[in-house]
């Protein structure tokens, strides 16, 4: 007699797609975003006790409920999409920047040292532009140089450019003291309060209309860059393949370099609004975790700039929506995070269902 071996199946197996038509991808993220609301709201009824609704309204009123705080939610929103620009053709390259924290803290601080130093020399027509230049500079220069150990000996860039965040913690909270107002405070204050010189201009009233107006040039700038020109052709193929890339001829080293100094320059962008429009001072938090934040939005929206305004929206609503409640009800701030990381877990989760599915084995009865 003999014994068949009987090999059991599992039940399911996971599949990779093809493709998804991106009606039904956006489908998806819809019907994932609304299961993350029903269940946060589980969540914070059975937590606190509170109508879910009632949260939900407070979340819209907190972001909407004024014009100020719609324009407070739109320095937010573009902000978050402006360093998600920043790191966006270096992700596309697969050159993994977790370094634009750092690249904005050196924006912004040379956009400070020109406040401070040149404030009371030169007119706000030539010291802006001073301004403009060196935080473009410098984030540039702050970028490449883990692009250059990267392009050279191969060095690990995540680990590079997440330690340049920590040197430039550093660097910037040095000159936080040594610019200190007033002495001993450890705290730079409102940079040249009564001269406001280097402040960036108001438009039409509306303080933070400038950065929108120039994020969303920057948006436009990107898509075609990427979409439309020979480097953003060059920096998709080097991410593709570096083989490859070399194969057809492409100076792989001098696209690495060229795609962070783009990068780097745009956080240096980024640092620049945040002291010369947003805050008007220097502190060691004022990008605000949006270097880390914007990863997650440039890959949410596949590297496509125009995506990224939606995805930079969803966030940037989230957290406001969830310091409202905070306030609001009196709760603890670690439940308006509760509220932000369900929604986000949901929203990331379904880029599974997107990119893969999920196959189940029938039963088969065997005859004896």
């Amino acid at each position: 007699m003999t014994k068949e071996k009987k090999t059991k199946e599992p039940l399911f197996h996971i599949v990779k797609r093809d493709g998804l038509p991106k009606s039904k991808s956006w489908v998806i993220r819809l019907l994932a975003i609304l299961a993350a609301l029903i269940f946060a709201g589980l969540v914070t009824m059975l937590l606190t006790g509170e109508n879910p609704v009632q949260v939900y309204i407070t979340m819209v009123k907190g972001a909407f409920g004024s014009s100020r705080r719609v324009w407070s939610l739109l320095q937010s929103l573009v902000m978050l999409l402006c360093v998600s620009l920043a790191v966006t053709p270096a992700f596309k390259m697969r050159f993994w920047n977790i370094g634009a924290e750092g690249q904005v803290l050196i924006g912004a601080l040379a956009t400070t040292a020109c406040m401070v130093l040149l404030g009371n020399k030169l007119p706000n027509g030539l010291l802006i532009p001073f301004m403009i230049i060196s935080s473009v500079v410098a984030g540039a220069i702050w970028a490449v140089i883990p692009a250059i150990f990267k392009a050279n000996f191969n060095t690990n860039e995540t680990l590079f450019t997440l330690m340049m965040n920590y040197v430039a913690t550093q660097v910037v909270k040095y000159f936080i003291i040594k610019w200190e107002n007033p002495k001993g405070s450890g705290q730079m204050g409102i940079i040249n309060q009564s001269t406001h010189a280097g402040w960036i201009p108001v438009i039409g009233g509306k303080e933070y209309l400038l950065n929108v107006i120039v994020v969303l040039l920057l948006v436009v700038f990107m898509y075609v860059y990427l979409k439309y020109s020979k480097h953003g052709y060059e920096l998709a193929v080097v991410g593709e393949s570096e083989n490859t890339a070399r194969y057809i001829g492409l100076n792989v080293k001098k696209v690495i370099l060229r795609t962070m100094l783009l990068s780097g320059a745009i956080c240096g962008i980024a640092g620049l609004l945040l002291v010369g429009s947003t805050n008007h001072t220097l502190t060691t938090t004022i990008a605000g975790g949006r270097g880390f934040t914007a990863i997650m939005v440039s890959w949410l929206a596949k590297f496509n700039p125009i995506y990224m305004i939606l995805t930079s929206f969803l966030l940037a609503f989230f957290e406001r929506g969830a310091n409202e409640i905070s306030t609001i009800f009196g709760l603890d701030q670690s439940v308006s995070d509760i509220i932000t990381g369900i929604i986000l877990f949901f929203i990331i989760g379904s880029e599974f269902f997107i990119n893969y599915k999920i196959k189940f084995h029938s039963a088969k009865k065997e005859d004896k």
